[in-house]
């Protein structure tokens, strides 16, 4: 089905912050494998049109050693890489490498085109020229056409590291495509026409830039009180140590990095902190960090061999959700109810102290919970009633948070006490019952006449329908008399009651020349 309005990434205004073609020539370094849909699904035309659109995408970047490297993987019968990304080093040879692409046609075994990208090409040292510790990405165009088993193989690609984009041409199953592709889904799946891809390309281009910029200086698991940092080992074979200095942006200012102009401003406070490591390694755990502030964290590699410049990058931690930010009811009975909350959070939380009373003036009542618990079952409550239930948290910050919800019992439904049947003549019956409660609005009195059995004649035509008849009669209603019954009808009483009905008695009419009374029959 085509895809909701907000996640197709054709866009009629392009974002304001859009990178043009004279500020990408040196802004990345990465690995980008295009997956090209090159099948029998696919027209020549539309084949050319792909390539073109690839041709215009690429145009800007600079492919030198140590920047952008691009391979093409085409999907058809038998999947083939029309050129590694070791292949071409200059827009010149990689231009003319796409305009002498030709189709594949075939199937689309795209799970094969996926094994082979995941066991070689995106593999550092995989024999295709990916490098290791640099981005990875891979964008797959696609007609969505039969496109195959591809979550699994996608999901495989993504836990090892690379980002997936989806270009799709065609009316792709948008439930498939959005699981594959990396968070966030609406930089990353794009649905356009074959004819107005070129209304991508800055869009594209730019997810694509965000994914291989040449950051050496990463941030990775922002939590509301701690963050990973993560760099290339640039002191790798030098020796030497790496010197890391973490503190708040003054207003979360800053620029730069990940995070930087535009991160949300910081609430301010935080320790500064100063770390070292040594040069075989290159990642640093930051903790100890207070919840919606800007960091700048900024890394010196340090040493007697070579003088490096030091690189910076800013991030803002999650702003902290104090428990409970929900509060759900479940598993409603007459007399019990289970109330639920969330997120849990026992490492900040002391207990929960869950507080419930009828309304409109019922008394209250209190239960409390240890703060590694996230539920409770209320007891001992009356049946059909509304009760407000609150449940709050205290942190051990000495901060609480309460949150209430309306909760409603069931309603008791008695079955019917009595039922019966008095024959006062041919076809006619005197029905009396009695109810058990005093919350019955009324009565259903059914009665239907026995099954004809077999089909009819020859050619196989059903009975005719059970003849049958229903009448609701109010609650002060406790006895009917129905005429004209056929042989054998069954006749039923059920009790209603505001929310539903009860369990009702039904007994059969038999008719005889004297009078009879015949009691009930569940």
């Amino acid at each position: 089905m085509p895809p909701p309005a907000c996640v197709c990434g054709v866009r009629a205004i392009k974002r304001e912050h859009a990178v043009s073609s004279s500020s990408v020539l040196h802004c990345c370094e990465g690995d980008v494998l295009f997956l090209l849909d090159s099948s029998g699904s696919v027209s020549s035309y539309e084949h050319s049109r792909m390539l073109g659109f690839l041709s215009e995408l690429l145009r800007p970047f600079s492919l030198a050693e140590d920047q952008v490297k691009v391979a093409l993987l085409q999907v058809g019968t038998r999947p083939r890489l029309e050129f590694g990304f070791d292949a071409h080093g200059t827009q010149e040879a990689l231009q003319g490498a796409l305009r002498r692409t030709r189709p594949l046609r075939g199937d689309t075994n795209t799970e094969e085109a996926l094994r082979m990208a995941r066991d070689w090409v995106l593999k550092p040292g995989g024999g295709a020229g990916a490098r290791a510790e640099l981005p990875r990405a891979l964008v797959w165009l696609t007609d969505g056409v039969k496109p195959g088993d591809v979550v699994g193989p996608m999901a495989a690609l993504r836990d090892a590291g690379v980002a997936v984009l989806v270009v799709s041409t065609g009316h792709g199953n948008y439930q498939v495509l959005r699981q594959v592709v990396s968070p966030p889904v609406e930089n990353h799946l794009y649905f356009v026409d074959i004819d107005d891809m070129s209304i991508i390309t800055e869009d594209l281009r730019e997810a694509i830039i965000e994914i291989i910029r040449a950051r050496r200086l990463h941030v990775h698991d922002i939590t509301t009180r701690s963050a990973r940092l993560q760099w290339r080992p640039v002191l790798a074979g030098l020796g030497g140590s790496y010197e890391i200095r973490v503190g708040p942006v003054p207003n979360g200012g800053g620029a730069g990095g990940a995070g930087g102009p535009g991160t949300s401003p910081s609430h301010g406070g935080g320790e500064h902190q100063r770390l070292v490591r040594p040069a075989d390694i290159s990642s640093a755990e930051l903790t100890g960090l207070r919840p919606d502030t800007t960091y700048r964290a900024t890394l010196t590699p340090e040493s007697n061999e070579d003088i490096l410049t030091p690189i910076s990058v800013t991030f803002t931690t999650k702003p902290e959700v104090l428990s409970p930010a929900r509060v759900t009811v479940s598993e409603s009975g007459l007399t019990s109810i289970k109330v639920s909350w969330g997120p849990l959070q026992p490492e900040s939380v002391a207990s929960y102290l869950v507080e419930f009373s009828a309304l409109p003036t019922g008394k209250l009542h209190t239960v409390t919970v240890s703060g590694g618990q996230n539920y409770t079952l209320l007891r001992n409550l009356r049946p059909d009633t509304t009760y407000l239930v609150t449940v709050s948290a205290r942190h051990a910050s000495g901060r609480e948070r309460a949150m209430s919800v309306k909760a409603c019992t069931q309603e008791a439904l008695p079955a019917l006490a009595d039922l019966r049947l008095t024959t006062v003549g041919s076809g006619s019956v005197q029905v009396d019952w009695r109810g058990r409660a005093d919350g019955v609005r009324g009565y259903w009195l059914t009665w239907q006449g026995a099954a004809q059995g077999g089909y009819s004649n020859a050619l196989l035509e059903p009975p005719p329908p059970r003849p049958s008849a229903s009448h609701y009669l109010p609650a002060g209603a406790l006895s009917a008399r129905l005429d004209h019954l056929p042989p054998s009808a069954r006749v039923c009483v059920s009790p209603v009651y505001r929310t539903a009905r009860g369990d009702g008695l039904c007994c059969t009419a038999q008719f005889n020349t004297d009078a009879r009374v015949y009691g009930h029959q569940s």
